[in-house]
């Protein structure tokens, strides 16, 4: 990421813009790359289960591949701008220095509000349930299990996933559709690429058939409903950061244990389900203002 930065200044020379030719087209380049991007965990012929730390170890190093040729790929879409009005390649992908500091701190925040209820019930239970790490540094790193799902989950996941799902995917949606259609469309093929977990699930035999297809259908809306907020904070910050910060966030939170809340009393359970609805509406009554483009200098991805 620091290296893109300092090379921002270099590629800031070719002003680029992405035409839309038809939307038939800019959909069948964002299957391929979703495509791609699944096809690529697949590569490797192992019959290990998908948390073995050799199977992480593989799939993450295909992730990452994916993820730098992606760009590459979206870069032959790309027409140089004669009136010197587009953007540079790395702009589209949101890798720029202006806005930075607000991209890391005010987009996380906003999702933090949003989890304002589960984050409650972190601070009355006792929090090492929530991160095992805290327990022993030490345990926790010598279990390489637990290291390399920490690592896929947290740091090479949200990282090659907003790189393909998110980056490379709307500047081709964008300009076929518009910004507000894009951060309802991007989302689908995020939470298809995650359908793919229910074949190995079928292999290995974890639940029955039906459990395991009610789960993909719930991982579907899930991951569909989170596709579409972090591609509304892609284009309303402009930056990748912005994305990456705001999935890892989520990806350790997980989904609320709403199952939970019944372990606790009556008056606890209260002012759960109180800061569970205030999260909520605070979330939704900040969300324009905390993404206001020009808090972040977004010049890339005009929302009108």
């Amino acid at each position: 990421m620091v290296l893109l930065l300092i090379l921002d200044s270099y590629f800031a020379r070719d002003q680029l813009l992405f035409q839309c030719h038809s939307v038939l087209r800019a959909v069948i380049s964002c299957l391929f790359f979703g495509v791609s991007y699944v096809g690529s965990l697949y590569i490797w012929r192992t019959g290990l289960p998908r948390d073995d730390p050799a199977t992480i170890r593989r799939r993450s190093l295909s992730a990452v591949v994916v993820s730098l040729l992606a760009p590459i790929l979206l870069l032959t879409q790309a027409h140089q701008s004669e009136d010197g009005k587009g953007s540079s390649l790395l702009q589209y992908l949101g890798i720029r220095q202006t806005g930075l500091l607000t991209s890391l701190c005010l987009p996380l925040l906003l999702t933090m509000i949003l989890f304002l209820g589960p984050l409650y019930m972190m601070i009355l239970s006792d929090i090492r349930q929530y991160f095992p790490i805290s327990i022993s540094l030490k345990k926790w790193w010598s279990n390489s299990r637990v290291v390399a799902t920490s690592v896929r989950n947290y740091i090479v996941g949200p990282i090659t996933e907003e790189i393909v799902f998110r980056s490379c995917m709307l500047p081709l949606l964008v300009p076929c559709v518009g910004n507000t259609s894009a951060i309802f469309i991007c989302p689908f093929f995020f939470g298809v690429a995650h359908v793919h977990h229910v074949i190995e699930n079928v292999r290995l035999g974890v639940k029955k058939p039906q459990m395991i297809w009610l789960d993909t259908i719930f991982q579907f809306f899930y991951t569909t409903v989170f596709g579409t907020f972090s591609a509304f904070i892609f284009l309303r910050t402009g930056h990748l950061i912005a994305s990456i910060i705001t999935h890892m966030f989520c990806n350790i939170m997980g989904f609320p244990a709403f199952d939970d809340i019944s372990r606790y009393s009556r008056t606890q359970q209260l002012t759960i389900w109180t800061m569970f609805v205030v999260g909520l509406l605070l979330f939704f009554a900040l969300l324009f203002p905390i993404t206001n483009p020009e808090l972040y200098g977004n010049q890339v991805y005009l929302w009108s």
